[in-house]
Parts: structure tokens; sequence; C-alpha cells
């Protein structure tokens, strides 16, 4: 269900813009973020930092974009949340926090060392993601702007993830610890 929320304002976006234009997408857009925002309030879920990053985003940039009828705002929208999101990260580990270890860190047990190498890594693939947003804005047409938008950062966010998984398999960090195992194959 959360998936579901999380890629409604984007499909919106896409959806009305193949519809109709990129202003009327952008309002969509802008009503699908609060929106999902409303849903998570009345559902009681959290509402976490990245989602409230991306509404004030949308609705700051697409709010320049309908006011000033230039589509430059919105196309900026996911460059400054991605690297907002990258300088969270770096900003956090200089300020003794590790985010990435936050996140995960009911999940996986990791030595100091790799959970930083993890956050400067994910750091590295916001900022990038967000110079790859800017070529593509820049470099082709707005429907394909909008299409990578739609399958880009879908694409790109698995990469990282993959890269991640690799990365742990690789370092032997993604075996369960030795009672686990132990315990597994005492079951079966």
């Amino acid at each position: 269900m959360q998936q579901l929320l999380n890629f409604l304002p984007i499909a919106v976006f896409v959806g009305v813009f193949f519809a109709a234009d990129i202003y009327l997408a952008t309002a969509a857009l802008m009503a699908a973020v609060t929106l999902q925002i409303a849903l998570m309030k009345v559902m009681g879920r959290p509402i976490g930092r990245e989602l409230v990053l991306t509404f004030w985003a949308s609705i700051l940039f697409g709010g320049l974009t309908l006011f000033l009828r230039d589509e430059t705002f919105i196309q900026w929208k996911p460059t400054v949340v991605n690297w907002l999101l990258a300088a969270s990260l770096i900003g956090a580990h200089f300020m003794g926090r590790n985010l990435i270890e936050k996140l995960l860190g009911g999940q996986l047990n990791l030595p100091e060392a790799v959970w930083t190498r993890l956050s400067f890594g994910w750091a590295a693939g916001f900022f990038l993601a967000g110079a790859l947003n800017l070529v593509v804005a820049y470099g082709f047409s707005m429907e394909f702007w909008v299409t990578y938008k739609l399958v880009g950062g879908f694409g790109l966010t698995f990469a990282y993830i993959a890269l991640t998984i690799y990365y742990l398999h690789r370092q032997g960090l993604l075996v369960p610890p030795v009672a686990e195992r132990d315990a597994a194959e005492g079951d079966g």
C-alpha cells in the first residue's frame, strides 16, 4: 500500500501531462502530493522527512511553474530534492549521525565504516540522479523528460538498492549470524 501511495503523485503527473499539458500536470502533481500526505495522516502512518521535502518542493516549484508559466521550475524539482537528500546524508555524517544507519540499523548489523560508505555512496547516487535529471531536462524534449521522470527515478533507485545489496554481499555482510544459521539448519 505504501508503494502505491508513493507512486501515485508521479503517475498522476505523467497521466495528466500526456492527456493535457505540463501546467495541468503540475497542478495535478501538487494536488496528488497533498492527497498523499492527507491519506498518510488519515491512515495513521508516519510521514517521513523525504515525503515532507517532496511535498514542499512540489508546492514551491509547482507554484512557481504555474504562477510564472515556466516549466523550468517543475523540471528543477527532482534535482533540488535529490541534491537536498545528498546534502542531508553528508551533513548528518559530519554532525555525528548516519541517516542510512538510522533507517536500516534495525535490519542490518554493520561496522561503522560500512555505514559511512553506504551513506556517502547513497549521497553520491542522489547527487548523480539530480545531475542526470538536468541533463534530460535540458537535452531532451518535455515528453522524454516526463517519461524519464516516471521510469528513470525508479530505475535509479532500483540500481542503488541492487548495488548496495551487491556490495554488502561481497563484503560478507548479508550472511545471517552463526546462531541464526545453526537454528535454521536444525529446523530442517
